[in-house]
């Protein structure tokens, strides 16, 4: 695989600047999102908080110092170095910038910053050791804790504050890099240290669903200007025009990309971009990444294993296909007779309602997403098989739109019209182009503090480590009835 020569995080969307910027926030609106008082705020905050610092010890705890010093690919940073990574961006921004107190450790900034330092070159920086990390994080929880008792959270505060919205992107920023470091342990070699129940989403009806939903034609409200801790790249709100279009009702399946690989779908140009077919010549790409040829076939459904968190297994042929990129996607669905969906396409389906005309937070509505609804969280390390969580359905009848894989889309990530930067150009503004492809809907290694329906990920479209699977789409056909 072609490896970037600049600095890029498996999630690109994890990098913050060491200085945070005075460019003014949008102006928060309670239409959708439910409203909070100061106190529901800052309890949603420390919720969030102590979710993503349960998770990053999990990972960093279940591995020796050697190893946690290690950098176990050439994609990837030391964990140690996220590790340290988190509490820096936390003093940087909830102790510092928020809090208005004095550095804690201002040395650390230019070591920890991931704009400075490729990954390629961490592992040779003066790093802390992981001791000193784990010591330091806590250190500046404890500081960034008293400022989120403290802190005025009003609507009507500094941009920073208003509506926690500091707090909530803190929040997101550990649970992305928890999402990172569970991407490391993924490509780390060595026996299984991580361990979680197989999702259990009661009967799955994949076999009676119809294969594809039609999304009508006509406007829909993307975006929001409503969520307290939406990130700007999410705004502002606005109105879209997509005509109608087919989408697929589940992911593609490890099946349904079996096939593709049967007929010979890497072999074939017909079906790659130019840009795609040089990539897979260059990169050797003949399967998803972590599948390799079982030594018996014939004792395999499917001929195929994967490894996962250093567990050696038979695909499971039922669940949504994962780690291809983005030109692998485009390859099957150009194999297939159709193609990716467009990143507005993808949000009509997973928001709009048809019986009211509003853009809702979930496909399911506005409520929260729980284990009955979506496969987040880190719960179970691994997707449900493709047709899972009925409740969590789109009003169209589309589902896991939320959860198991992230979904790449057509479109390069571009900013929206009225699109202000906050608080600073490095998070969204300066990876706006056609060098990133967007993904949609977030995976099973994604919380609930950062994923819905306007949660904008981006990427390279050579990417495979991340847990990324597609859907594909097709407009009408002449004549078709719908």
């Amino acid at each position: 695989m072609a490896v970037p020569t600049r600095p890029s995080d498996a999630n690109p969307s994890t990098r913050i600047p060491a200085t945070p910027t005075t460019t003014p926030a949008p102006t928060p609106a309670t239409a959708t999102a439910p409203p909070r008082t100061e106190q529901a705020l800052r309890a949603a905050a420390l919720a969030a908080l102590e979710h993503a610092r349960r998770r990053t010890l999990a990972l960093t705890d279940c591995l020796d110092a050697a190893e946690l010093a290690a950098q176990h690919s050439p994609l990837m940073s030391p964990l140690a170095w996220d590790l340290a990574h988190i509490g820096n961006q936390e003093e940087i921004w909830l102790v510092r910038a928020a809090g208005g107190q004095a550095a804690l450790r201002p040395d650390l900034d230019p070591l920890y910053d991931a704009f400075e330092h490729p990954r390629a070159e961490r592992p040779a920086l003066p790093l802390l050791a992981p001791a000193q990390a784990r010591r330091y994080v806590a250190a500046v929880r404890e500081h960034a804790l008293d400022v989120l008792r403290t802190a005025p959270l009003g609507p009507d505060q500094d941009p920073l504050l208003a509506n926690g919205f500091v707090f909530g992107m803190i929040a997101q920023h550990e649970q992305q890099h928890d999402e990172t470091m569970l991407i490391t342990h993924e490509l780390r070699r060595g026996p299984a240290v991580l361990h979680a129940s197989r999702p259990d989403p009661g009967p799955v009806d994949a076999a009676d669903l119809p294969s594809e939903a039609w999304i009508p034609g006509g406007p829909f409200t993307m975006g929001t200007d409503d969520e307290p801790w939406a990130l700007d790249n999410e705004r502002p709100a606005h109105r879209v025009e997509v005509p109608g279009f087919w989408l697929d009702t589940v992911p593609v399946s490890n099946r349904a990309f079996q096939a593709f690989m049967a007929d010979g779908g890497y072999q074939d140009p017909r079906w790659w971009s130019p840009a795609g077919w040089a990539h897979r010549v260059e990169a050797d790409l003949h399967a998803p990444l972590f599948w390799q040829h079982a030594e018996d076939p014939e004792a395999v459904d499917g001929g195929w294993l994967r490894r996962r968190f250093g567990v050696l297994e038979p695909v499971p042929p039922d669940e949504p296909v994962l780690h291809v990129c983005w030109y692998e996607a485009d390859a099957y669905a150009r194999w297939a007779g159709r193609r990716l969906p467009t990143e507005a396409e993808w949000e009509k389906a997973a928001r709009h309602d048809p019986a009211t005309g509003r853009s809702r937070r979930y496909p399911w509505g506005d409520q929260d997403p729980t284990p009955l609804l979506a496969n987040l969280g880190q719960r179970h390390l691994q997707p449900a098989p493709a047709g899972a969580y009925p409740d969590g359905a789109s009003p169209y009848g589309v589902r896991q739109l939320i959860g198991d894989v992230w979904e790449w889309t057509a479109s390069d990530f571009a900013p929206y019209p009225g699109f202000a930067a906050f608080p600073y150009k490095e998070y969204s503004e300066v990876f706006f182009g056609g060098d990133y492809k967007v993904l949609r809907g977030g995976a099973f290694s994604v919380a609930e503090v950062a994923c819905r329906d306007t949660f904008r990920n981006w990427d390279y479209p050579i990417r495979r480590q991340i847990f990324a699977g597609f859907r594909t789409a097709r407009g009408p056909r002449p004549g078709e009835v719908h």
